[in-house]
């Protein structure tokens, strides 16, 4: 089940806000807060409640390990940070399987065009004040992934067809 499609309004708005908050953490200190990630989580489950007890759900709790059994082992890799790893997981319980595929396709996407800015804007001559306090434009440092996994996530529910559409659709 698509959580953004039937949880209510004030969730999906929760659920945009914490990883926008995450995107712009882990651009500032190329770090997400496990207090965000907790929150996005807590949310997703929180809306699976109020969506009631679905069949569906399951493809989410799927989605949801594997993100986080594939993203532990590509931590262990040295390919993705921990943060992440998490981010990504508790942003794919919101998401089912085809849902899932949209965000990472964005996500990778995003991650791309991320890569293409952050090299442009670690050549921009920012005043020392600024590069000092947004770790991404150092150089050198690393990839702030979380942008990207925010971007493809929130893209994503915006082109999921409206829950009114999908039931038509199926009827």
């Amino acid at each position: 089940m698509n959580l953004p499609l039937v949880a209510p309004e004030w969730a999906v708005w929760g659920f945009t806000a914490l990883l926008v908050l995450a995107a712009l953490q882990d651009l500032i200190m190329l770090k997400i807060s496990n207090l965000l990630v907790g929150a996005l989580l807590l949310l997703g489950i929180v809306a699976a409640a109020l969506a009631g007890p679905e069949l569906g759900l399951w493809e989410n709790g799927v989605v949801f390990a594997a993100a986080l059994t594939i993203g532990t082992f590509l931590f262990g890799r040295g390919l993705l940070g921990g943060g992440d790893v998490k981010l990504l997981a508790a942003t794919m319980l919101w998401f089912e399987l085809e849902g899932a595929l949209r965000v990472l396709l964005l996500t990778a996407l995003a991650g791309g065009l991320l890569a293409v800015i952050l090299i442009v804007a670690r050549l921009l001559p920012w005043p020392d004040a600024i590069r000092s306090r947004v770790r991404a434009f150092q150089p050198k440092a690393g990839i702030p992934y979380g942008i990207a996994i925010a971007a493809g996530a929130i893209l994503t529910t915006l082109v999921l067809p409206s829950a009114g559409a999908a039931g038509a659709a199926g009827g």
